[in-house]
């Protein structure tokens, strides 16, 4: 008897070990199902294998210059190149931490003072005037005065990253929460619900579309920064090395490199889709 007891959690635990890595192949699947499909099929397949036949005769037969256009077989081979020979995945990885860090940075602040400022007229009023005279100020145009304030390091580059994404992810929180119907505030009231009810399970998820659609954008703004950041500073990254390749007029790199960007720019918009297609649950059936 004490052996069956013995055995019995850990056959519980093991059952609960399957079931989770079930739901996790399951949840990947359906994202690799719902990102992959507009990408791999035949309606996109009937304009992307004409462009790449048409991109790689017109330089091979001359009509516009091979050193200004490589063709998309020499681009394949020179990613190849870079991926073995010029450590291109330390390089992604080098982005792609620095990315995170500021984006974090990002989203941690924004959210929650969006949220403030869409939910208390008090905090609206003393705050947004000061973000709506600062949010038209380009974030390229913060590169030389975050230089001479912070250097060329990793600083300097988490904060321009930060500042590329910052305001979308604000203004929109502030939008979602601030446009929430009093029809549903109404209704929690008369049940009795506290503002911190309100806030968290109202303001919160009637904003969520504006909220994912803010974190896309700073997604974007937030790479184009990443890029800039890397150029003015750091030996490492994607925009180092795209820096690097003009210098040595290797445009084949260079399109690469711009391959890549917008393949984690992608990817990273389709892992925003489905955390919103996960949490919308009242949208599925648009």
């Amino acid at each position: 008897m004490e052996s069956e007891t013995m055995s019995r959690p850990n056959g519980n635990n093991s059952d609960y070990g399957a079931k989770g890595w079930n739901l996790i192949y399951r949840e990947l699947k359906a994202f690799l199902k719902g990102a992959l499909g507009s990408v791999i099929s035949v309606e996109f397949a009937t304009v992307l294998v004409p462009l790449l036949i048409i991109w790689e005769v017109l330089p091979r037969s001359g009509v516009v210059p091979e050193t200004l256009v490589p063709t998309p077989s020499k681009i394949v081979a020179t990613f190849w190149q870079m991926l073995i020979e010029h450590d291109l995945p330390h390089h992604i990885g080098a982005s792609l931490v620095r990315f995170f860090l500021g984006f974090s940075i990002a989203l941690l602040t924004a959210f929650p003072i969006g949220v403030l400022m869409g939910w208390n007229v008090f905090v609206r009023k003393h705050c947004l005037p000061m973000f709506q005279i600062l949010a038209p100020v380009p974030p390229p145009a913060w590169v030389p005065i975050t230089i001479v304030a912070l250097g060329v390091g990793l600083p300097m580059q988490v904060f321009l990253i930060f500042l590329g994404a910052f305001y979308p992810i604000l203004f929109n929180t502030y939008q979602g929460v601030k446009d929430t119907d009093p029809r549903y505030l109404a209704s929690a009231r008369v049940f009795g619900a506290s503002e911190f009810t309100l806030i968290r399970s109202v303001y919160v998820w009637h904003a969520l579309g504006l909220v994912i659609m803010g974190i896309k954008i700073g997604i974007v703004l937030g790479l184009v920064m990443l890029i800039i950041s890397e150029m003015y500073g750091g030996r490492s990254g994607i925009g180092y090395l795209l820096v690097e390749s003009k210098e040595y007029f290797n445009i084949d790199r260079m399109v690469v490199c711009m391959i890549v960007l917008g393949a984690l720019g992608w990817f990273l918009i389709e892992i925003m889709k489905y955390v919103e297609l996960k949490l919308a649950i009242w949208r599925i059936g648009r």
